[in-house]
């Protein structure tokens, strides 16, 4: 008999789940981030890398999701005043063109909260620009919020 060279689960232990067979976006609660027209989808292929929601100046926004946020600011060229929140090691989500911004980078964020106003920063209208990237790749937020 040849000697083994590779070595065997040991009995009881399951692998951990792959990439492929375990997407952490079913643990996360998502939730629309405002109210308001969707004036834009999603284009894999195209400029839109999220959904654009219209609205008023002033108009409450919120977190899609718990999480934290890891970046405000308006140092991304065509986002205006934006905010980031991580919401797992595979989510984040994008709230773009806000007029005011109620957190911080840092804070931890419920499912809900206000966290900022909607305004026209960085465009040429008022609206919410809102992503949700998943690996860093732009997903569709249509496919994971909740069906209107």
């Amino acid at each position: 008999i040849a000697p083994s060279t590779g070595s065997a689960p040991k009995a009881g232990r399951t692998p951990p789940p792959t990439a492929d067979r375990f997407d952490r976006s079913a643990s996360i609660a998502w939730s629309w981030p405002t109210k308001g027209e969707l004036v834009a989808r999603f284009s894999a292929n195209g400029a839109n890398k999220g959904i654009d929601m219209g609205g008023a100046v002033g108009q409450t926004i919120r977190a899609a999701a718990s999480g934290k946020v890891v970046y405000q600011g308006s140092g991304l060229r065509g986002y205006g005043r934006l905010i980031i929140i991580k919401h797992s090691a595979d989510f984040l989500s994008a709230y773009a063109h806000c007029e005011a911004i109620y957190v911080k980078e840092g804070d931890v964020i419920k499912a809900g909260q206000k966290v900022a106003d909607m305004g026209s920063t960085g465009t040429d209208r008022v609206k919410l620009h809102f992503e949700i990237r998943r690996r860093g790749t732009p997903v569709d937020p249509l496919e994971y919020l909740p069906k209107l």
